[in-house]
Parts: C-alpha cells; structure tokens; sequence
C-alpha cells in the first residue's frame, strides 16, 4: 500500500487493507515518518515501512531540490523493501509524493500497480505514471481520461458505511450548518463562521463548526459568547453524526466530497486556493455541475456570503431535497470492495 502525507491519502487506502485483510491477505504499508501514515497504520495494526521522500509539486525550488535528491535514495530504499517482502502480488496506490517512489520500484520490478485516484484531476504522481498502471479506480467519470483505454473504471473512494447509512433528514424552521475545514481547519471558513454570527437572524440557523486545534482556543470563547446556537470543537470525533444533523456543509472539498455524496448532502464547496494541480476547485465544479452544490472561491468566502448561500438554498422550495438527490447520485458504494477485487484479479 503506497500513498501518504495527508488523512486523504492514508484513511482510503486503510479501507482497501481493511478489506484484503478480511479476506486473508497480508497487507504492508510504505510511508515517511513525517505523514499522518506514521500515526493511523500503526494504530490499525498494520506493518509499515519507511523512505524519505517530500513533495515535488507546488513545494517551492528549495524543497524541490531537496525531493529530486531523494528521489533515487528513495526509490532505491522502496525496491529494497519490496524484495525483502516477495511474494508481493500488487501495489495499491492512492497518490500524493510518498507513492511516487514506490510505483517507479514497482514498475523497475514488474509489479502491478493499481492506483485508486480520488480527484477530479489526477494529482502529480499518479498523472506522471498513468500510462504505466495496470487498473485505474477513479471517482469521476472525466477522470478516466487520464489514464489509458479501458485501464480506468468510476468506482469511487472508500466511505465508512455509518455516512451512506445516513437518512434524509425532514426539514424544520431552523437549518443547521455543519462548517468543516478538515482535521487541521481552515483559516478562511473558520473566519467566516465568525463573521456570519452576528447575521445570522435569531432562531434562524444552529452551527456546528469544526475549527482544527490552531483555531479552537481563540474562537470557542467567541462563539459561546455570541448567543448563536451549536456547538464549536476543534476536532470531531462522530462525523457522521453532525453530518446526520445538518442540512447544509460548508467545506472545502477534497476528500470530504466523497463522504458528502454518501450522505446525500447539499454542500458549499470552498476549494482550497493552493491545492496541487487545483484538484479541489476540480472536485466542487464537477458537484454544482452535478446540481449537488454551490461552489464559493476562497477570495470570495466571507460571513455574509455564507449566510446568503445558506438561506437562498433552504428558502427555496425543494431546493434542498433536489441537491441532496443530486449528491446521492455521485455516492459509489462499495469502493473499498471492489478495490479489493481488482486487486484479486492479480494473484
């Protein structure tokens, strides 16, 4: 299993191993120390293995530098890895700088690589080695472009089932808005939700704002102080719970998209400005022109705007029903499964 440095790599990718291991398959990890990977496989019980490696896409010159140095170290340490291990069946890839090194080692060696590619615009490894991969597991229908004929199906990413489970949830005179920036948070939602606390008209709306660690100190006190109804975390541990009780999310849109499907949620997207390859500007134009979602640039994003956003969805009559069919619609159940199938189909 190859991809890390980031929840949205790490997390999919630990469903896949989940699942080949339910099946009795060994399943081994290659990482960096510095990844959240250093931190969720091991807690899973899963074997990991280290390289070094950093970034190559939109890092700066310095950094580049640095990662085209350890690029042969880390490709040489990845194929070392992989002898040690044989009989390896397959690599799974799920992209990101910590799986470029073990794809080239596994093509050196003629392994298979199956790479499963969440986004919109395949990021910076998995677009560089497409043509190489034996299968491609992609969440959009334009994705399958970028990879060669008939190598590519739409099976999207792997979403805990407690998300697809989700009811529709019957509306009331107050809408509740989950706001999310991810597990770290987001400056620019995170300051909008502040902005939006004196607009909000009273008994209106109910917040649940998850605002990562950073942010958490200096807002908590803010909000309880505001009169706004919710509540304010820096981390939330029962996800689907707060996305059962809202009626609109406003994140950014990387791999949450994915979960918002499942759960048949309209959504305002924010893509992050500076994400690789603007994947997530990708992600959120590929959910409002589904109908699913209202996108908002991060220029753009402000207290007010998101106020407006919010109430012109839940005024409009079934409006809200409709995008939370239209997200339902991009859900794909089953991916972890059906990774693990294809990666069957090699043994």
């Amino acid at each position: 299993m190859a991809g890390g440095g980031t929840g949205g790599h790490v997390i999919p990718a630990l469903a896949v191993a989940r699942e080949l291991r339910s099946r009795g398959h060994l399943v081994r990890f290659i990482g960096t120390r510095r990844g959240i990977e250093a931190k969720l496989v091991p807690a899973a019980d899963f074997s990991i293995d280290w390289i070094e490696i950093g970034g190559l896409n939109r890092v700066g010159l310095r950094r580049t530098m640095t990662s085209l140095a350890e690029l042969p170290v880390s490709v040489w340490q990845a194929a070392r890895l992989l002898d040690r291990a044989r009989p390896f069946t397959a690599v799974f890839s799920m992209g990101g700088y910590v799986a470029g090194p073990v794809l080239i080692a596994a093509l050196w060696k003629r392994l298979p690589v199956v790479a499963m590619e969440p986004n919109a615009v395949p990021g910076f490894t998995h677009r560089r080695l497409a043509r190489f991969v034996a299968r491609a597991l992609v969440s959009f229908e334009e994705t399958v472009r970028y990879f060669p004929p008939g190598r590519a199906e739409v099976t999207g990413r792997p979403v805990r089932e407690e998300f697809f489970a989700i009811e529709p949830k019957p509306r009331t005179a107050v809408v509740t808005v989950l706001i999310t920036g991810g597990s770290q948070g987001s400056r620019t939602l995170n300051r909008a939700a502040e902005q939006s606390w004196p607009i909000w008209k009273k008994d209106s709306a109910r917040l649940i704002h998850q605002t990562g660690e950073r942010a958490f100190e200096e807002l908590a006190p803010k909000f309880r102080a505001s009169g706004v109804a919710g509540e304010i975390s820096a981390f939330l541990d029962d996800m689907p719970r707060a996305f059962a009780e809202a009626d609109v999310i406003v994140s950014r849109a990387g791999g949450t998209v994915s979960e918002i499907a499942a759960a048949g949620k309209p959504s305002i997207l924010v893509p992050f400005p500076t994400a690789a390859d603007q994947h997530q500007l990708r992600n959120a134009q590929a959910f409002e022109k589904a109908g699913a979602a209202r996108l908002v640039l991060d220029s753009e994003m402000t207290g007010a705007r998101l106020v407006e956003e919010v109430m012109s969805i839940v005024s409009e009559p079934g409006l809200l029903e409709k995008m939370g069919e239209a997200a339902r619609k991009l859900a794909r159940p089953g991916a972890a499964q059906r990774a693990a199938d294809v990666l069957e189909g090699f043994i």
